[in-house]
């Protein structure tokens, strides 16, 4: 009963557990959908694959503001006992990637604002045009886009490769509180 109480104390609620593998499922759908769509010509199919792209990139937007805002309402479980420098390590990954949730689908929306293409999420809500179009500009902002999605991408397999050496190695149940349906290896070696 006590080990069960402690891992409560560490575990996420279920509302930041669904926002963040909603997140996740829809970073990696984004980025794939952006990987594919770049080299195909264009055609009424491509456009529509842009469209999904920043349809995925404003709903990203949204949910990182909403993750911030339930982060702000119930504060993050006690973490789980670990070297200071992984703890650090910890929440610096973790603001970079709140930061980078919110950067990327503001540089695509600029990107797009500057090639003249407004943005119409969900087909039905045309967003504001957040520069005037400018081809150079436009440049500029479509190689920040890519380097920050990469940048994303890196810090993701690193936020991945984390998960799975605290649970694997270290097996002291940091896993198990993202992904509740698991056992926990530090339970599964308790008598």
């Amino acid at each position: 009963m006590a080990g069960s109480a402690r891992l409560y104390r560490h575990a996420y609620t279920r509302t930041a557990i669904a926002l963040h593998w909603l997140a996740g499922i829809l970073i990696l759908c984004g980025f794939a959908l952006g990987l594919w769509m770049v080299d195909l010509p264009i055609a009424p199919r491509t456009l529509r694959l842009y469209g999904y792209h920043k349809w995925i990139g404003i709903t990203v937007f949204l949910l990182a503001l909403i993750r911030l805002a339930w982060r702000a309402a119930s504060p993050a479980p006690v973490p789980l006992p670990m070297p200071e420098w992984q703890q650090r390590a910890a929440a610096v990954a973790h603001h970079l990637l709140y930061a980078l949730m919110l950067a990327i689908p503001l540089s695509g929306w600029l990107y797009s604002s500057a090639t003249g293409v407004q943005v119409v999420y969900l087909g039905l809500f045309p967003l504001p045009d957040l520069v005037p179009k400018d081809k150079a500009l436009a440049s500029v902002l479509k190689a920040l886009h890519a380097t920050l999605n990469f940048t994303l991408l890196a810090l993701i397999i690193l936020h991945a490769g984390a998960a799975l050496k605290h649970h694997f190695v270290d097996r002291d149940g940091v896993l198990v509180r993202m992904l509740p349906f698991l056992s926990s290896p530090e339970r599964e070696s308790s008598p």
